[in-house]
């Protein structure tokens, strides 16, 4: 099937690998400079378009899909989507693509990572160290072992499991909270309990859930006093699902010990934000599939849903929005 006739719009960059065979298949308008497209020139070219290949840097709303007619399929280089809107998607036909799956052990990796720096407060020891301070009294004292303790992960999906299967080589133990319980916890080694008793328990509390109404601001005041007083926080899932001030108000009267997190919201996080006042946060820059491999990984299943939904086959990695 010549794929030629068929107009992609790509939002942002795509990686070379995915790049070259998306431009030799169809029509592709790029968008290769980086930084946002102008909203006249994007609305231009959607007006084109039978595919987005999507950065992930747009939203997509009723009044954006409007705005291209032909559109069949939006495929995300990213396994999110909340900066699509479902409901019109699926008033308008038009198929929805993302990347589960391919990016899997680079998130669970940094979150570990997190986890890790949780526990034994790496950033602050180098900060210490940068500092000229060697030799002097460390500000946060002694740390904590992980062994032994209590890993509580909200989210047991793909990534999840990935982070049990870390956290237990350090020979932690592994609660979780789901919408359902899993049919494999005992293959797995984890205990399913409710999300009040893994609050209540977990020294270490890990959330891996979608953005959507129901896991929107999740963890809120009351949830934090819920916590095991002393509990560490770490969030690898979308910055909104964490309501940031009582976050502040969690870690500055030293109810929660410690926060890590790869998200925030808002996103990106201004310096100046009075989170990165306290001592007892760290502060990734969203970059949990930010690998070379994952990254290449993740471009080629987009290329891949396009490709797909344009010659009528089912997407290898679709999601359904009715």
């Amino acid at each position: 099937m010549n794929l030629k006739n068929y107009t992609v719009v790509a939002t942002g960059k795509i990686r070379p690998c995915a790049y070259e065979k998306l431009k030799n298949m169809v029509n592709l308008l790029d968008w290769q400079q980086g930084g946002r497209m102008p909203k006249e020139e994007l609305e231009a070219r959607l007006a084109q378009a039978d595919a987005v290949y999507s950065a992930g840097n747009v939203r997509f709303t009723q009044e954006l899909l409007a705005k291209a007619p032909k559109l069949k399929v939006v495929a995300q280089a990213m396994v999110g989507y909340d900066n699509v809107d479902l409901a019109a998607m699926a008033e308008r036909n038009v198929l929805l693509g993302n990347t589960p799956g391919v990016l899997v052990d680079a998130v669970a990796d940094l979150a570990y990572g997190l986890l890790l720096d949780c526990a034994r407060r790496i950033t602050q020891g180098d900060a210490h160290v940068k500092a000229g301070l060697w030799g002097q009294r460390k500000p946060f004292g002694l740390t904590s072992d992980l062994a032994g303790k209590t890993l509580g992960i909200i989210g047991m999906g793909d990534i999840g499991c990935e982070i049990a299967i870390r956290a237990q080589a350090s020979k932690m133990k592994v609660i979780y909270h789901n919408r359902r319980q899993r049919e494999d916890d005992e293959k797995r080694q984890v205990r399913y309990v409710s999300q009040e008793e893994l609050l209540a328990q977990a020294d270490f509390v890990m959330l891996a859930v979608n953005l959507n109404p129901s896991t929107k601001h999740l963890m809120n005041a009351a949830a934090f006093a819920q916590m095991k007083p002393g509990a560490c926080l770490i969030n690898i899932s979308r910055g909104a699902v964490v309501d940031t001030e009582a976050m502040y108000e969690a870690l500055k009267s030293g109810r929660l010990a410690y926060a890590a997190m790869d998200v925030t919201d808002p996103e990106p996080l201004p310096g100046e934000h009075k989170l990165l006042t306290l001592p007892n946060v760290t502060v990734t820059p969203h970059m949990a599939s930010a690998t070379t491999e994952t990254r290449d990984a993740m471009a080629m299943l987009t290329v891949e849903n396009i490709v797909a939904a344009l010659e009528g086959r089912a997407m290898p990695a679709e999601v359904k929005t009715k």
